[in-house]
């Protein structure tokens, strides 16, 4: 039995990379999209957000002196691109997928409407929200956390490159130490990093668990979607 009925996973836009540096992977988009159908015909009313970081990332383009408001608009619309390409991945899989944007563009997806959206994943399809909030200031980490609670998702799972929430870089660090939970004022007190603090604060205002996964581990979408303790949980 699944251990949610209805979850909003977050996926980085750097994971559509897969091993590139830049752009879509196919090969890799295809594996997660199979993954994703894995927990869809498992009877889990799955939402998504994508980043564009893959594509372009605004605060980086900012910091070099582009406008802020510009970047993010540009990020934005990188993140429609990622959810077009992993829609037609879906739909390759037979599972009937949609993409709703904040920014309306009639001819590639619906505009974001609450109701509309929520029918969509009670009728068994894929939702897959691009565009962020359609404003400036705020990353996808934010929007995947505005659309989670709007559509009455049961916990935010975002999948990364590590297998949970450290108390410093496992990357960087051999001594790091892995939380299996923790909570939302640790997080922000230590300023782990895991998601941007607003993210944070809004799931803590709202009681919104999180889950924080290693996105490429065999088969993890379809354990966090059946309830195991896997990565680290946020609450």
């Amino acid at each position: 039995m699944p251990g949610y009925r209805r979850i909003l996973l977050k996926i980085s836009g750097e994971a559509l990379a897969g091993p590139l540096s830049f752009g879509l992977d196919p090969g890799h988009i295809r594996t997660m999209a199979a993954q994703v159908a894995e927990v869809v015909r498992a009877g889990v009313q799955v939402g998504l957000v994508l980043g564009g970081g893959n594509i372009f990332r605004g605060v980086a383009a900012a910091a070099h002196e582009m406008d802020r408001v510009t970047a993010d608009h540009m990020g934005m619309l990188a993140t429609v691109i990622n959810a077009l390409a992993f829609q037609d991945a879906l739909e390759g899989l037979e599972i009937p997928t949609r993409v709703m944007t904040a920014i309306e563009m009639h001819q590639v997806a619906e505009p974001y409407i609450r109701r509309r959206a929520i029918r969509h994943l009670e009728k068994g399809r894929a939702v897959i929200f691009a565009a962020g909030t359609s404003n400036p200031y705020f990353s996808t980490d934010t929007a995947a956390t505005l659309r989670g609670l709007e559509i009455h998702a049961q916990i935010i799972a975002k999948g990364t490159s590590v297998d949970g929430v450290y108390d410093k870089d496992p990357k960087k660090h051999a001594d790091a130490v892995k939380y299996t939970e923790v909570s939302y004022t640790e997080v922000l007190s230590k300023a782990l990093g895991v998601m941007d603090a607003s993210a944070v604060a809004m799931c803590r205002d709202n009681c919104m668990p999180i889950m924080v996964f290693d996105l490429n581990g065999t088969g993890n979408i379809m354990r966090m979607a059946m309830g195991e303790s896997i990565g680290t949980i946020i609450r």
